[in-house]
């Protein structure tokens, strides 16, 4: 009965697939041995019924867009990199973004491009002669000489020819324009047979000589009454320096605010006292300049002119005249009585400082084209285009004998032009960020710059370097200024919403003239030393004077 059990469960399971082998098994229960021969057909039987699954396979592995399928996207993500697919088609999210990376590229190395190319051109050498150019230029095949066009603007042309003809890869042809120059040149040099030494210098106009020594002859005289005047106080056992000196930092350390105005209803950019002290003149970002009567700060009359903001006005140490700067690359000249008497335009881009030279007859403008430039006041030509800083050029100061001009730039550095012979005697570098003010001591040696690395630097012109720095402000200096009788102190203004007065004996701070409200952009002294006025970004004009003067001049005329 038991062998019966354990073969029934067989039997049954076999049932299935046929009914042959049913009574079988029923009718001879001694043929369990012969079962399994009967099992194995079944096996076999089986496989035709397994086949329809692994059959499809087939089918279904072909089409290529299978895998994409939600299930398996992550997989094939590499079929999103190529830029076409075996199916021909392609969502039009990746064509959008691929067109906007595409243009995006496009400006970069657009941009790139004009980079290398400014670069490329700042590294060539191009002749500064304007006759050498000009023979360049023609080499190349290029205009001579285009519609308007002056000597710096010819100049910077044949200079991004000679870039573009580099990147192009055409150095053939400069190399033969080379070759051309130098076999005229040697050839003109055998048919004179003599040899020819060019100046170092780029030769000027005639007015330019007869300025130089008219220059000259004026610093002379005024260099002399200097040393004049130095040796007297030094051996006249009456004149006690120290004393003098003490009594001038008394009187700025004494300094009190005496009055306060708005200038303007956009903020102020700069400040002049006229030669006498009766008129002050201040510009501002409006493009106007107005005129004020001393000492109560009231407005006289408004100087409209330019179509860009004002950067800068000065009187002029001789006349009745006023000169104003502006970002519209000209400055102006006017009389006190607010008439328009010329206009000096020649930059290529917006001026930030003007001077006039001690004598009255030229003025200084700098500019962010990377010159400083010298003016005819009497015919308004332009008399000296002058070029050596690397970036643009900010401050500018004439020396009180005129001999010497001092110009300062965004390329952290101050130099110093000698107007008799326009060479750069000295170059003074110290700052580690861009120069903005510069002044001369009128003691002759000395000289202040001030800039963005919050420092003053005194530079002694007899030794050729840097004898103080002062950590004078928090924030940058905008401008320097000497009193302008001895020099006995030295007043900065700065953006740190100050103005600050330091001993011109030590350099030791005297007295702080806080009471703005925003950024001070410029200072100046009058000429007796009594007023000092600042202005500011809070539209104001604040004028200081020493509270006792009045009372320590009655007390010395007493005494007397």
């Amino acid at each position: 009965m038991e062998v019966d059990d354990d073969n029934s469960p067989s039997t049954s399971a076999a049932v299935p697939d046929g009914e042959t082998t049913v009574p079988t098994a029923n009718s001879t229960p001694v043929q369990p041995p012969a079962v399994p021969p009967a099992v194995v057909p079944p096996t076999i039987a089986p496989l035709p019924a397994v086949v329809p699954p692994i059959a499809p396979i087939p089918a279904v592995r072909p089409p290529v867009f299978k895998p994409p399928v939600p299930q398996n996207g992550e997989v094939k993500a590499v079929d999103s990199d190529s830029d076409h697919e075996v199916d021909g088609r392609a969502t039009a999210g990746e064509y959008e973004i691929s067109e906007e990376s595409r243009l995006v590229r496009e400006r970069q190395e657009k941009a790139m491009q004009e980079l290398l190319m400014k670069r490329r051109a700042a590294a060539l050498a191009v002749p500064t002669n304007d006759m050498a150019v000009r023979t360049r230029l023609r080499r190349l095949g290029e205009p001579i000489t285009l519609f308007g066009e002056r000597e710096m603007e010819r100049r910077e042309r044949l200079r991004m020819i000679m870039a573009k003809l580099d990147s192009e890869g055409q150095l053939e042809k400069l190399m033969k324009a080379h070759e051309e120059e130098e076999a005229a040149i040697s050839a003109k040099a055998e048919d004179i047979e003599e040899d020819i030494e060019y100046p170092f210098y780029t030769e000027g106009p005639k007015e330019l000589l007869d300025a130089r020594i008219d220059i000259a002859k004026y610093s002379i005289v005024k260099a002399a009454a200097r040393l004049q005047r130095a040796r007297r106080k030094r051996d006249d056992p009456d004149e006690d320096m120290d004393a003098e000196i003490d009594w001038a930092l008394r009187q700025a350390g004494n300094l009190v605010l005496d009055c306060s105005e708005i200038g303007d209803d956009r903020p102020l950019s700069g400040c002049s006292f006229s030669r006498d002290g009766k008129l002050l003149a201040t510009c501002s970002l409006s493009g106007v300049a107005k005129l004020w009567s001393m000492t109560r700060v009231s407005k006289v009359s408004a100087l409209k002119g330019h179509t860009e903001r004002a950067t800068d006005v000065t009187f002029s140490p001789v006349h009745d005249l006023l000169a104003t700067a502006s970002a519209d690359r000209t400055a102006k000249l006017w009389s006190t009585d607010g008439s328009l008497l010329k206009t000096f335009g020649g930059h290529l881009d917006r001026l930030a400082r003007i001077a006039f030279h001690p004598s009255g007859k030229y003025l200084g403008t700098t500019s962010f084209d990377k010159t400083w430039r010298l003016w005819d006041i009497d015919t308004g030509m332009e008399l000296l285009l002058q070029e050596g800083h690397s970036r643009s050029v900010y401050g500018i100061a004439f020396h009180q004998d005129g001999s010497l001009v001092a110009s300062c730039g965004l390329d952290a550095l101050a130099r110093v032009w000698d107007l008799r012979t326009g060479r750069s005697i000295l170059a003074l570098e110290g700052h580690v960020k861009p120069v903005l003010g510069a002044s001369f001591s009128p003691n002759g040696y000395h000289l202040a710059t001030g800039g963005e690395d919050n420092t003053c630097r005194i530079w002694d012109l007899r030794k050729k370097k840097s004898l103080y720095i002062i950590p004078a402000h928090s924030n940058l200096i905008s401008q320097v200024k000497f009193e302008p009788q001895e020099g006995y102190y030295l007043v900065t203004s700065s953006y740190d919403m100050t103005a600050k007065v330091w001993s011109g004996r030590d350099f030791k701070p005297v007295k702080s003239l806080p009471g703005h409200e925003a950024k001070v952009t410029a200072s100046d002294i009058s000429a007796d030393g009594r007023y000092i006025v600042t202005v500011s970004h809070d539209r104001t004009i604040k004028l200081w004077t020493a509270g006792n003067i009045e009372q320590e001049n009655d007390m010395d005329w007493t005494e007397g």
